[in-house]
């Protein structure tokens, strides 16, 4: 597997207003085709002239998620699933230092392997540490809320 840089892209005033709009057309044309599940056409049209396109559906609905993060001013990179991160790398997507992260990696938290003397993490398993650590941070949110309300301090 190959190392990948994550480079992201971060969108200036005129990137998030197009990306705002575009993203209008896109979710509205995906909300009216629900169950189209084949490949979309698109259509290019600029100062080179006009192209047919045919997409899958994923790419159009990554490319709606894309444009939402573009459209609130955040960067993006797109990473394949089976990219191998370098424990830098994966430190900075889930903004803990390095340390913290080689120790979640030694407890068994995030599946790594050894290159010599190098962790490398796999991006699926460091994306299914994150919505892992999302949904407890958002069950601990809810048992709070709950003992708020049921010790009546809301």
């Amino acid at each position: 597997m190959a190392l990948l840089a994550l480079d992201s892209i971060q969108p200036d005033g005129a990137d998030v207003s197009t990306a705002d709009e575009a993203l209008r057309h896109v979710r509205d044309y995906l909300d009216r085709h629900p169950d189209d599940q084949g490949n979309i056409h698109l259509v290019v049209d600029d100062e080179h002239g006009r192209e047919d396109l045919s997409v899958p559906r994923g790419a159009v609905e990554l490319l709606a998620r894309i444009l939402a993060h573009m459209a609130s001013g955040k960067g993006v990179s797109v990473v394949p699933s089976n990219a191998e991160l370098t424990t830098q790398q994966a430190a900075d997507m889930l903004n803990v230092s390095r340390p913290f992260l080689v120790g979640l990696l030694e407890a068994g938290e995030i599946d790594y392997r050894k290159v010599g003397t190098h962790r490398r993490v796999r991006a699926d398993s460091l994306l299914n540490y994150m919505r892992h650590d999302d949904q407890r941070r958002r069950d601990a949110a809810e048992e709070l809320t709950a003992l708020t309300q049921e010790m009546g301090l809301d």
